[in-house]
């Protein structure tokens, strides 16, 4: 399946040979992959810690610091290339029509500064009022019901679930037509991780934004990702609909990855380390 095919009619996001450079370690990291995202979808781009995941989500919008690395190619959204974008005109979709939550909210979140305080700075032009509103409204969106404990909090009196959920809250707040979820769930244990995943899709349903989710879970995108992307070491690999491809994977590394998920019925199974080598792709 062509990365650039999506399962709506037109593209939100376009990605089109994208090349991401390292000017310290004068080594290409991203070699030319091809995306697209449309809107209402969810895809998930998959692989292990290193394949590039991460620096192509940070690509999207400009956040790779310049003087380090080296981006080309293009990154269409809504008609216009982000790559080539002014800076002014780019803060204008940065945070508002492209947001993020990322892996670590702790690390995400200002720890002299409570919760309603961080929020409230997303909402420049509201009245006081509008804003404390809104603050509410939203914690309670994501499921936090005793908004004003939490509006008053410091990051360090919340739990991580707590976290990810102001998070969430935070991202949404300016109605974003894009969510980059790079690896959401991964400080959580496997009950708060579907609960974050079910959040994402409920909010997702009443908002109609899409998704592009970062991950090397493979159990977790299997009901939640409409197509997937599969990385590997600055390619993309293999892609397609989710369901398709937990059913047969045509690339070797995604059938590798595929076989490193723990199968419950196998009592004694043991987990193996992908071989390259013995894959004909070292």
């Amino acid at each position: 399946m062509d990365p650039f095919q999506t399962s709506k009619a037109l593209p939100l996001l376009s990605v089109a040979d994208l090349r991401i450079h390292f000017s310290d370690l004068d080594e290409e990291v991203v070699h030319g992959i091809s995306f697209a995202v449309a809107s209402g979808e969810t895809v998930a781009l998959i692989g292990e810690s290193g394949s590039g995941k991460s620096v192509t989500a940070l690509a999207v919008t400009r956040l790779l610091p310049p003087r380090e690395t080296r981006v080309s190619g293009s990154i269409d959204f809504q008609g216009k290339n982000l790559l080539q974008l002014p800076a002014k005109e780019l803060l204008s979709i940065r945070g508002r029509r492209i947001a993020y939550i990322f892996q670590e909210p702790g690390a995400s979140l200002n720890p002299s500064l409570t919760i309603g305080y961080q929020m409230s700075e997303i909402l420049e032009g509201l009245s006081q009022k509008e804003r404390l509103e809104k603050i509410r409204q939203h914690l309670r969106d994501v499921g936090i019901l005793d908004t004003e404990r939490c509006r008053r909090s410091y990051p360090h009196e919340l739990s991580g679930g707590m976290q990810q959920r102001v998070m969430i809250a935070m991202a949404i707040l300016q109605q974003p037509d894009l969510l980059i979820a790079d690896e959401p769930t991964t400080a959580l244990d496997v009950t708060l991780q579907k609960q974050i995943l079910d959040l994402l899709k409920e909010l997702q349903a009443q908002r109609h934004f899409a998704i592009l989710i970062i991950t090397h879970n493979l159990l977790l995108v299997s009901h939640f990702a409409d197509r997937t992307l599969v990385m590997f070491r600055g390619h993309i690999v293999e892609a397609g609909e989710t369901k398709a491809l937990l059913q047969e994977q045509k690339h070797p590394y995604t059938q590798a990855l595929f076989q490193c998920i723990p199968r419950f019925r196998h009592k004694h199974q043991e987990l193996n380390p992908i071989d390259y080598a013995k894959l004909g792709i070292a």
